[in-house]
This record gives structure tokens, C-alpha cells and sequence, in this order.
């Protein structure tokens, strides 16, 4: 991004693979997610696209710099010129992907944000720092350091103190009593544990209420006390979903590598779709209002409702024992009417199972255009869960082989729906940015941009990342061409002279008929 000054942005000289996710790592409070989608990214194209060695080196080599008009010269190193939201942002994606970063690159780094939170401390950098640090077994530099601040501390004392005035007081885990344990967990028995809502809701009210496991009750455990449990599921959750986060499938392109496993994966995990699935949904029974149900079609209307009790491998049986995929069209847009009338809406992985189960096969296998019905069924599904739609259906069909210009004028329609909101817009061109582009992208991506969605300056600046490394390899790309065309003549108040620079260097070596309209847009711009 360049500065509002006109000034080259701090990472204006490094190569384009970093230059690309520190572009990402400004994109708001949502700049580290960004920044790891941008990583995997990269690391689709190849395991040597992106290298955490030479990229901490260069945060922490040292230029001069001009700190004011008229000031003298002094050496500044480029993690310390980054925008202060950077800063923090990337300190949060080096958490996340921690174990692939090489330790004394990241140490130097470290001790240079040390420095700096010494001279001008930023609370949320120096607590990153020291988690970090206490990850490395940094021990002399983190013992007897919290990451909380003063102020933090003396706020949380006082959260203990107005607690502990309640009756209930806070209590250190060793500190318990049998008695208040029992009477917890019959508490908790009675109310739904929101980790197993959604992988055993079902179970429980299938089988009836079941009475709870006891816990491990070898010699040397000692049983923490029920609030404190509660936290650990809640810890173990959110590791969970780091690990699919980050993690990438086997079956994707063979066995990968460590570095491509938690930078380069495509996330299928997080659908709910996992090598064992199929496996798994055997043994899985289903509510009995879907049982004995061998098609949908022919068999009355059934109480959708019980779809929220059902986990994602119970919904993934329910779709095989009904036979969804193979429903008509016709079929595909009762049974989608029916779903979106649902209330509340489906989950997240609940829906982008139905999403593959009734739409992924049935357009890859498309040979001829799509009916009305399946582009009615599929655009009303989009509105509602555009999400699922984006993981199960459009990252997929971008990716595969087999797509072809049938698949390409479905999705195009899907991009030109007039019911989809601009946030819908902003999701779908979100995941377009992170798949490694080819023409059929292009010319879809080139669909959703005519709508003249209203993209935010970062996201802006990823979009014109992507174009001017597009440029490189798609000289001849008519698809191509008409995309930047698009750019050029839609969106001329978001291009900044970088931008048209880039882009220029990116045609110079274009071979298509719209060369010269390319380049007069582009004379245009500079007038």
C-alpha cells in the first residue's frame, strides 16, 4: 500500500511474495487471518514461494531513514517503519505458524521489538512479544514478565474482588471440595455443553439423557474443579480449529510437506470432511424422524428441524441415506426451499456439508448449460449461507481440472446476482484472491468486478498485488486482458501511481488484441 503522502510503502523494496502478505497483514483488525490466507496462497504455487528465513532477515535489516523534515539520518529496521496495525497483526500470524519459523531469525526480531517497547511500549506488541519468547524458552528474558499490563492487572484484581464478594468466591484449582464439584456437575448436566452441540447433540437425544462419564480416577490425578474444566474444553476447541486452520488435506496433491501442511492447505478439515468421514457416518445414527428414508422425492415432507441436533457426519449420512445428489433439479430447488426456511440458520459446517453433497458433483459433472432450477436453487443458497457456498463450491470448482466454460457461465451468473449484498461480494472476491488464478478466474473474477463492488483500499491493494504477478505469466490471456480492462475503467479512483506502475510493467509484454486499449486506459490514468 503506498503512503498517504505519495511515498513508497516501507516494503516497497522487497520481493513480491512478501510484499503480498505484509499487504494482507494491513487489512484491519482481520489483518493476521488475512495474512495466513495469503500464505497459503503462496504455498500452492510451490514450497519455495515464500521463505520465513530471508523475510525475518529483511524486517530486521537496518536502512536510513528521515524520521522528520530537516532531522538527521539514522538507521531504523523495517519491522520498526511498519504501520503500528501491521506490527501487531503480524505478530499474531508468527504465533499461529511459530513452529515453522527458523528460531534465530525470529529471536533477532524479537529483541528488536524489545527494544522499541522499551522506548515506546504498545501494550498488545509487548504482550505478543512475550508469548512468543515464552514459546522459544526464552526463559531469561520472560521470567518473572507478564504479559499483562499494570493497568490490566489492577483492573483484573478488581474483577476478583467484585467477584469474590458474591458468595461464590475464586478459588485456586487445588483448592476445591468434592461436594461443590457434585453438585456442578449435576448443574451441568442439565445444560447443553456448547463444544458438543454440534458433533453429539444428536446422540444424547436419540439414546436419551445420558448420564456423564467419570473421569480418570487413576493414583496421582487429581481432578480439577468444574469451572476450570470447562476452560480446558474451551482451550482445546480453539486449538482445534488453529489446527484447521492451518492444517492441509493428504489427499491434496499427494503427501505434503510440514511447511505446506500449515501454510499451503486448501482447509477441507474445516468443513466437517475428513479422510474418515465416510467411516464415521456409518456408525452414526440418525434421528429417527430420518430413518427409513431412502429418497426424498416420493417420501413426505420431513421435520428439517432436526437437521440442528445433527453433526456434520450425522448431516453427511442423512445426505447418502436420501440420495441427494443424485436429486433432479426440480428436487434440488424443493429441497432447498425447504432448508432455507429453516429458523435459526444451519451451522457452518452443517451447511457446507449440504453445500458439497447437492451442488459440487452436480456441476463438475455439468456438460451443457445449468436449468433455471439449479441456478435458482444455488443463488437462493448462496444469499443465506454464502460462506459454505465459497468453501464447498466455488474454491473447489475454481480448483478442478475439469471446469470448463459451462462451470465458468454458472458461476458468472452466481457473481452477477442482484440479491447478493456487498458483504456477500466482498466474501466471494476475499477467496478468489486466495486461489492460484488460471483464465476460468479470471473471467469470474472479472464477473463479480463489473458489479463494481465497493472494495476496501487494502483489500484493493491485494487485488492489484495479484494482477501484477498475474501479468507475468498471462501474456496471452484474453481473459486476462478483459480483467485489468475492467479494473482500469471501473474502479479509476481506487489506482494510485504505484498501482499504475505496477501494472504497466505487468503489459508490457501482453500479446493480446487489447494491448492497445490497455495501454491507452492506462495513459489515461496518468493524465
Amino acid at each position: 500500500m503506498a503512503a498517504q503522502d505519495g511515498e513508497p510503502a516501507p516494503w516497497a523494496s522487497l520481493e513480491a511474495p512478501a510484499r503480498l502478505v505484509l499487504r494482507a497483514l494491513q487489512a484491519g483488525p482481520a489483518g493476521a487471518r488475512r495474512g495466513l490466507g495469503a500464505l497459503r496462497a503462496l504455498g500452492r504455487r510451490g514450497p519455495e514461494s515464500f521463505s520465513w528465513g530471508p523475510f525475518l532477515e529483511a524486517l530486521s535489516h537496518e536502512e536510513p531513514v528521515l524520521p522528520a523534515p530537516g532531522g538527521r539520518l539514522e538507521l531504523k529496521p523495517l519491522l520498526l517503519r511498519l504501520p503500528g496495525l501491521c506490527q501487531k497483526n503480524l505478530m499474531a500470524l508468527l504465533m499461529a505458524v511459530q513452529p515453522l519459523l527458523p528460531e534465530s531469525g525470529l529471536l533477532s526480531m524479537l529483541h528488536i521489538a524489545q527494544q522499541e517497547a522499551a522506548s515506546a511500549p504498545d501494550a498488545w506488541l509487548q504482550a505478543l512479544g512475550i508469548l512468543l519468547r515464552r514459546d522459544l524458552g526464552d526463559k531469561d528474558s520472560v521470567e518473572g514478565v507478564s504479559p499483562l499490563s499494570q493497568s490490566c492487572q489492577r483492573q483484573l484484581r478488581g474483577l476478583c474482588r467484585q467477584l469474590g464478594q458474591g458468595g461464590r468466591r475464586l478459588r485456586s484449582p487445588q483448592a476445591h471440595s468434592p461436594e461443590e464439584d457434585k453438585k456442578e456437575d449435576s448443574r451441568d448436566s442439565q445444560a447443553p455443553n456448547p463444544e458438543q452441540e454440534e458433533e453429539a447433540g444428536t446422540r444424547d437425544s436419540q439414546q436419551g439423557e445420558k448420564r456423564r462419564k467419570p473421569e480418570d480416577a487413576s493414583p496421582g490425578s487429581e481432578r480439577a474443579p468444574k469451572r476450570f474444566r470447562s476452560w480446558d474444553r474451551e482451550e482445546g476447541t480453539d486449538q482445534r480449529e488453529e489446527h484447521e486452520a492451518l492444517a492441509s488435506p493428504s489427499e491434496e496433491g499427494g503427501v505434503p510437506s510440514t511447511k505446506q501442511q500449515l501454510v499451503g492447505g486448501t482447509e477441507a478439515n474445516e468443513a466437517g470432511k475428513s479422510p474418515d468421514a465416510t467411516d464415521l457416518a456409518e456408525r452414526v445414527e440418525l434421528p429417527k424422524a430420518f430413518q427409513g428414508l431412502e429418497g426424498l422425492e416420493d417420501s413426505p415432507a420431513v421435520e428439517l428441524q432436526f437437521l440442528h441436533k445433527c453433526s456434520p457426519s450425522q448431516v453427511e449420512l442423512l445426505c447418502m441415506q436420501l440420495q441427494l445428489p443424485q436429486l433432479s433439479d426440480a428436487g434440488l430447488l424443493q429441497f432447498c426451499t425447504r432448508l432455507l426456511a429453516l429458523s435459526p440458520h444451519l451451522s457452518i459446517s452443517n451447511a457446507t456439508v449440504l453445500v458439497r453433497s447437492l451442488f459440487l458433483d452436480r456441476v463438475l459433472s455439468l456438460t451443457s448449460s445449468a436449468s433455471w432450477l439449479l441456478k435458482t436453487a444455488l443463488t437462493s443458497f448462496c444469499a443465506k449461507y454464502t460462506y459454505p457456498v465459497c468453501r464447498a463450491l466455488l474454491d473447489p470448482v475454481l480448483q478442478a481440472s475439469s471446469t470448463g466454460p459451462v462451470q465458468t457461465e454458472l458461476l458468472c451468473s452466481l457473481m452477477k446476482e442482484e440479491s447478493l449484498e456487498s458483504d456477500m461480494q466482498l466474501l466471494m472476491l476475499r477467496h478468489i484472491l486466495e486461489l492460484s488464478w488460471r483464465d476460468e478466474t479470471f473471467v469470474v473474477l472479472q464477473a463479480l468486478l463489473e458489479r463494481q463492488v465497493e472494495v476496501p483500499p487494502e483489500l484493493f491493494d491485494v487485488l492489484m498485488e495479484r494482477l501484477h504477478e498475474a501479468g507475468v505469466a498471462a501474456t496471452a490471456s484474453v481473459a486476462y486482458a478483459k480483467l485489468v480492462l475492467t479494473v482500469l475503467t471501473r474502479y479509476q479512483a481506487h489506482i494510485t501511481e504505484p498501482h499504475r506502475l505496477g501494472l504497466a510493467v505487468a503489459l508490457e509484454c501482453n500479446t493480446t488484441f487489447l494491448r492497445k486499449s490497455l495501454q491507452a486506459s492506462l495513459k489515461h490514468l496518468a493524465r
